[in-house]
């Protein structure tokens, strides 16, 4: 099933806009954020080059996301990063035990197809009831963009000068079809395609102070 990426610019023309379709989501971050002693999510009066347009900035299939959260939980374990040819009993062997780990990253403690990333930095993923029951954990971009650095040079990625991220998803792809991406050949060509995709959303969401969403 496919997994689209998408950046949402948090300009007050969106943020602040009667109409703004992410206004309920944002209300549920704030009160996550502050409750934890944060600031709330930020929101710029003024992004040269941004309007209030949300875009997609990469996709891939569910199971090759997954495949990225396996290698990067070894990682997290101090366990061998091996490739696999498809996800089994072993990773949710993985998540069972060592869930407190698992709890505790960005990358792999998030949902598939709901949540964001926000511009804030903060340790461990955020979670409430309120949280989890309309679209799960809250990550922080900074916090997942330092686990992607992490994990880059198990994958056989330079994470200082990383290749370039496969083109995005033109449009919105529907949640029972495929992503329709190739994956490149060779061992971890499933978790180098989703790297790049949120290595490219992670720092296009810092550098433009955008949220990135799932859909």
């Amino acid at each position: 099933m496919a997994c689209d990426l998408w950046l949402v610019p948090l300009v007050d023309v969106l943020c602040q806009s009667p109409d703004n379709p992410f206004a309920e989501e944002l209300a549920r971050y704030d009160e996550a954020l502050t409750g934890a002693g944060l600031p709330p999510v930020p929101v710029h009066t003024y992004m040269p080059g941004l309007s209030g347009d949300v875009a997609p900035v990469a996709g891939f299939d569910y199971d090759a996301l997954h495949f990225l959260r396996r290698a990067h939980l070894l990682y997290l374990c101090g366990l061998e990063v091996t490739p696999v040819g498809e996800l089994g009993s072993d990773y949710e062997q993985l998540l069972e035990m060592f869930e407190t780990t698992a709890r505790q990253s960005h990358l792999v403690w998030h949902f598939d197809h709901a949540g964001a990333y926000v511009p804030v930095d903060f340790a461990e993923p955020l979670s409430n009831d309120e949280l989890l029951a309309e679209g799960g954990p809250l990550g922080s971009t900074q916090g997942l963009l330092r686990e992607l650095l992490a994990i880059a040079p198990a994958l056989g990625i330079d994470p200082a000068n990383p290749p370039p991220a496969p083109a995005p998803p033109a449009g919105p792809t529907e949640l029972g079809e495929p992503a329709g991406v190739r994956y490149e050949a060779g061992p971890f060509g499933r978790e180098r395609h989703v790297w790049l995709g949120l290595h490219a959303a992670a720092t296009r969401s810092l550098a433009q102070g955008s949220m990135i969403v799932f859909s």
